[in-house]
């Protein structure tokens, strides 16, 4: 069965869901987006995650032109035409048709598209075994010139990070700022275990506040773990003795090597592990109504 896209308000079948060569969310990468994850038929986190795409909008100077309640709908609505139980759901907001150059005004009306499908961004195996990191030369976006903190359409920075970690034959790429501090990797942030100590970068260290940083930082806590979020070097990476990754669609992801250097014992840690099982409860848990919007009667058809 062919996927259903929404189009501002329109369901259509993927084929036929088009949006205009001068749309300038195409042409400049002037828009925001929200990935999100459904999960035996709820929506993780779906509050947090439209909280975070109007303020990315607010930063940019968009206005979309639904609030937030008709976006949840629309979600929801597009969920059920498609019947998917576990999805990926990627949320579009472009600054809309106009006008070759640059000038936003000359954009009438944002674009607003939702998209449901399955992803896998690592193999299965890959969370036994975990994955091999490595620095790269492409810098993290300078906090005054595209915030990472603004979840935009420009990924060209995470692009061509990406293309130097395939280039070198690791799995992920680890991104560092303009001081050299760790930032972030190409979609997803880094933890590191040290001394029973859950660190990860601040905020201002030129990263996505993501979703599930935040979700992985409070298991941890109730795990009774000391978590730290502070300006991070290459150094802690090196001599951390457990690593992960964290994002919507990787989840929870073991990390055993970075630059060439084995973490720990060369294999996922235990506390690693113990933040996995505790957050795959967490997104399946019926009864887990405060990690999970979803309407009263869930969004699959009877």
């Amino acid at each position: 069965m062919a996927l259903k896209v929404y189009i501002n308000g329109e369901l259509l079948p993927e084929e036929e869901a088009k949006i205009s060569v001068f749309d300038h969310g195409l042409l400049y990468g002037d828009g925001v987006f929200e990935g999100i994850r459904s999960y035996n038929g709820r929506v993780f986190k779906l509050k947090e995650h439209i909280d975070r795409l109007y303020d990315s909008a607010k930063a940019i100077s968009l206005k979309i032109p639904m609030n937030k309640k008709e976006i949840h709908e629309a979600v929801f609505l597009t969920l059920r035409a498609n019947n998917l139980k576990d999805s990926y759901i990627r949320l579009v907001v472009t600054r809309g048709e106009g006008k070759l150059g640059l000038e936003p005004g000359k954009c009438k009306k944002p674009q607003i598209i939702i998209i449901t499908d399955t992803i896998e961004l690592y193999p299965p195996k890959l969370y036994e075994t975990g994955i091999d990191i490595v620095t790269v030369a492409t810098v993290r976006n300078h906090f005054e010139a595209v915030n990472p903190r603004i979840k935009c359409l420009n990924y060209m920075n995470n692009i061509l990070a990406k293309i130097e970690s395939l280039n070198s034959g690791a799995t992920e790429a680890v991104m560092l700022n303009i001081d050299g501090y760790v930032a972030e990797c190409t979609g997803q942030n880094i933890f590191i275990v040290n001394k029973k100590e859950l660190l990860t970068p601040n905020a201002n260290s030129g990263i996505l506040k993501g979703i599930t940083r935040d979700v992985v930082i409070e298991l941890a806590k109730k795990m009774g773990l000391v978590v730290r979020e502070e300006f991070l070097t290459r150094y802690d990476l090196y001599v951390a003795e457990e690593c992960f990754l964290t994002g919507t669609a990787a989840e929870i992801v073991p990390v055993v090597k970075i630059d060439g250097r084995t973490v720990g014992s060369g294999k996922p840690g235990p506390i690693t592990l113990e933040l996995l099982e505790r957050y795959r409860e967490l997104i399946r848990s019926p009864e887990a109504t405060e990690a999970a919007e979803c309407l009263e009667s869930g969004y699959l058809r009877p």
